[in-house]
């Protein structure tokens, strides 16, 4: 199968005390990104993941990385480029473009 290109984007929020907290994003158990977060009270980032991948069903997963007093939330995932999908489950499901 064709590998396909799908843009990802979603809202990150994190609540924190002490020393920013960093995060992990995973595309099925490899690391795509890690990030120290920076922002203060009440703002978000609007997260952007690239992926180029075969057609197939993959999980997008969010971690903080320990010792943390962090509480991180990832909200409104959505394809914004790409034949993709996110399930209700929060799975990205990439469809074959030429299919």
């Amino acid at each position: 199968m064709t590998r396909q290109y799908v843009r990802v984007v979603c809202n990150v929020a994190c609540e924190w005390e002490g020393l920013p907290p960093i995060y992990r994003v995973y595309v099925n158990d490899e690391l795509f990104t890690e990030r120290t977060w920076i922002w203060q009270d009440d703002l978000y980032l609007r997260e952007e993941i690239q992926i180029e991948a075969e057609p197939g069903e993959y999980s997008i997963r969010y971690e903080l990385v320990p010792p943390n007093l962090a509480k991180l939330s990832v909200t409104r995932p959505v394809v914004d480029y790409g034949p993709a999908v996110v399930t209700e489950d929060g799975r990205l499901r990439i469809h074959n473009e030429t299919a």
